[in-house]
């Protein structure tokens, strides 16, 4: 058998570098490498020392892997960005749960290989949630000139500074969230509570809060100050159900924006928790660990 650390990506026809972060994303390892296969000339994945087969998967198909310890979503990117020997033209993140369209491959491919003094491009995502499409799409930069992008150093949320000139793909990402309600449950509970903490800790925002900045701007503003409105839950289900169109999917859309409206009640409660008690919560075990040797155990 092949060791699978001898195995080395095959370069794609893009110019492009995609970078992922990982843990415990077997179930996804898979199918969005091989959505790569034959596209990007360079692969790379900073894993957080995952319990599955995320990195054996990786390593079966060539791709770069390293492991870090996670300390918050803007410190692990910054440390990709900054330490893996990224040699393509273009860099890309990409989540694992995500897939690029062929129409995607097509339009990031032309505009790599063309003069256009554009720095990174904002590419459209669009959320797929237990099987159906959403409506409504969310734009992030996620293409750029290698070197070019620094994150926010935030713990959840984090996003890609430019400074030079953006422009916008029209072709999507699709986003493929959670491949069960309980993963993504958990994962929301994993996110809220990073969240909380960085507000406990008056941490600063990905951009400063403006109401009438940039979209992102707005964003950062609309984060700092959405604690203050009165009925604020009831109007996000309603931002959610009727202006983004959730209503559209069927049950699935309401059910998402029910459950993002929720997302947001439990990062209010987490903080509130914290500032009553005036320290972040005890981090305690989600998984059962292996057997101590020093006593006996029955099967």
């Amino acid at each position: 058998m092949t060791d699978a650390t001898t195995v080395v990506w095959q370069p794609g026809t893009a110019p492009v570098a995609v970078v992922m972060i990982s843990l415990n994303e077997a179930h996804n390892m898979e199918a969005v490498l091989q959505n790569l296969a034959g596209w990007a000339q360079e692969v790379f994945l900073v894993d957080s020392c995952s319990a599955d087969d995320t990195v054996s998967i990786a390593l079966r198909r060539g791709v770069h892997v390293v492991q870090r310890r996670f300390k918050g979503f803007g410190d692990q990117w910054n440390f990709a960005l900054k330490e893996l020997p990224i040699t393509a033209l273009w860099t890309m993140k990409l989540d694992p749960d995500e897939r690029l369209t062929d129409e995607l491959k097509l339009e990031i491919e032309a505009l790599a290989r063309s003069p256009a003094h554009v720095e990174a491009y904002r590419v459209p995502i669009r959320l797929y949630f237990m099987g159906a499409r959403l409506p409504g799409v969310l734009k992030l930069t996620r293409v750029w000139r290698t070197g070019s992008v620094r994150f926010s150093d935030v713990r959840a949320n984090e996003h890609a500074h430019c400074k030079g000139p953006q422009g916008e793909l029209k072709a999507e990402i699709m986003h493929m969230d959670s491949p069960s309600l309980d993963h993504w449950l958990t994962k929301q509970n994993r996110y809220t509570t990073a969240e909380a903490a960085s507000q406990f800790e008056s941490r600063a925002l990905a951009l400063p809060p403006r109401l009438l900045g940039s979209a992102l701007e707005r964003r950062m503003w609309l984060k700092k100050n959405f604690w203050k409105i009165p009925g604020r839950y009831q109007i996000l289900f309603l931002y959610h159900l009727l202006v983004i169109g959730a209503w559209r999917a069927g049950r699935p859309g309401w059910i998402w924006a029910r459950l993002r409206t929720e997302v947001y009640r439990m990062w209010e409660y987490k903080k509130f928790e914290m500032d009553r008690l005036g320290h972040l919560p005890a981090t305690v075990a989600a998984h059962p660990g292996p057997p101590d040797p020093r006593v006996k155990l029955y099967e």
